[in-house]
């Protein structure tokens, strides 16, 4: 009987090598995009936040006809870090990213516990679309149009309830958003 056991050990053994090897999915993690001083650079390290990022510059904002405080964020680092890591957002309070170009965005909410609604706007300040985003969630929110310039997250539910939605304009107390942000383009 022993020689059959240790026959069996060695079949066991040599199914278990033939097994197919595990393969881990791949990272949802996108790659943060390189602030464009480093573009290009075979040195540049991607750079990621860590930590909550201080209050940024606030400005009034109308929202249609519905007035909110927004943070401004302006700059890559600010835009990425967003609301990461922070605890709550008031329903009177929002936080505006202004980007240079013009194309398709998405967010996530990766380091993001607070629910929130986004709305996607294009270069002339009219909203175009509005998606309700979940907490702690790292698939990307994209917007179905290539023509957003700026995107303003509020508390999940904000437009809703507040009666704006895609077609209302956003302005802040010093004009319309190309003046504000991008007075020398014509």
């Amino acid at each position: 009987m022993l020689p059959c056991v240790r026959f069996l050990c060695i079949i066991v053994v040599a199914l278990a090598g033939c097994k197919e090897p595990e393969v881990s999915p791949p990272d949802p993690t996108p790659t943060l995009p390189v602030p464009p001083s480093t573009a290009g650079s075979s040195t540049s390290k991607t750079w990621e936040p860590t930590e909550v990022q201080p209050k940024l510059p606030t400005l009034k904002m109308f929202v249609g006809t519905v007035e909110l405080q927004v943070e401004q964020a302006r700059t890559e680092k600010q835009i990425q870090t967003g609301m990461m890591f922070r605890k709550k957002m008031a329903d009177t309070q929002g936080m505006l990213f202004i980007h240079p170009d013009v194309r398709e965005r998405g967010y996530w909410m990766k380091n993001v516990t607070v629910p929130l609604s986004i709305a996607y706007i294009d270069p002339a300040g009219r909203i175009l679309e509005v998606h309700d985003m979940e907490p702690l969630n790292t698939n990307s929110v994209f917007s179905v149009s290539q023509n957003i310039q700026y995107a303003l997250e509020v508390p999940q539910g904000w437009f809703k309830r507040k009666g704006v939605g895609p077609g209302a304009v956003v302005m802040t107390e010093k004009g319309s958003l190309p003046k504000t942000y991008f007075p020398n383009r014509r």
